[in-house]
């Protein structure tokens, strides 16, 4: 009888840790993609989300399972930073461009990162009446306007006249919006790389 009881409870035992490791492999995996999301949501109010879920992806394949179901190899963590560069890049290009053709100053192009972040926090806050997407039209459209407003206000505190400023903050929320897409679609790339990570 003891030996029997001995046998069940050991069995029960192996039993309990095998659930207990696969449920921890769904949670890891879950917790992942999670963050990618965030991570990508986060781009919208100009944070740096597409490296933090590189960060998350790079983590989740030093930690989690080895070999088998949800692995995330070294190749992945690869093709994930360069997505995150190539937006971060991107952006970047589009952004300089967009302001400094038009010949802005580098005060005008302060205020235009600044306002960019405040329109839109506020637009993701308001967000436009369109289900489930309405958040990250607002946000990319109010991020705009705002670039628009701060490069403005930049150039006309500078001494430069109203059509002028015009000039400059048209180009500045042109730089913003295309620069923000980009980076949104380098950001989706990093998610899908989770996403089927895990899933394979």
């Amino acid at each position: 009888m003891f030996t029997a009881f001995s046998l069940f409870a050991l069995t029960l035992a192996v039993s309990w840790t095998e659930w207990l490791a696969t449920t921890t492999d769904v949670l890891l995996a879950v917790l992942l993609v999670l963050v990618c999301i965030a991570g990508w949501a986060a781009n919208l109010i100009a944070l740096p989300g597409n490296w933090v879920a590189v960060a998350a992806v790079a983590l989740y394949a030093w930690l989690a399972p080895g070999d088998g179901r949800g692995e995330i190899g070294v190749g992945a963590v690869i093709a994930a930073f360069l997505f995150a560069l190539g937006g971060e890049i991107f952006e970047f290009v589009a952004g300089a461009l967009g302001a400094s053709r038009a010949g802005a100053s580098r005060r005008a192009t302060i205020f235009a990162m600044i306002g960019s972040m405040v329109g839109a926090i506020l637009g993701a806050a308001i967000g436009v009446p369109i289900p489930v997407i309405g958040s990250v039209i607002a946000a990319i459209l109010f991020g705009g306007l705002g670039a628009t407003a701060g490069a403005m206000y930049g150039e006309w505190s500078n001494g430069t006249v109203w059509k002028e400023s015009w000039t400059i903050g048209h180009a500045a929320f042109w730089g913003r919006t295309i620069g923000t897409v980009g980076k949104m679609a380098a950001g989706l790339g990093v998610v899908l790389i989770a996403v089927l990570g895990v899933s394979l």
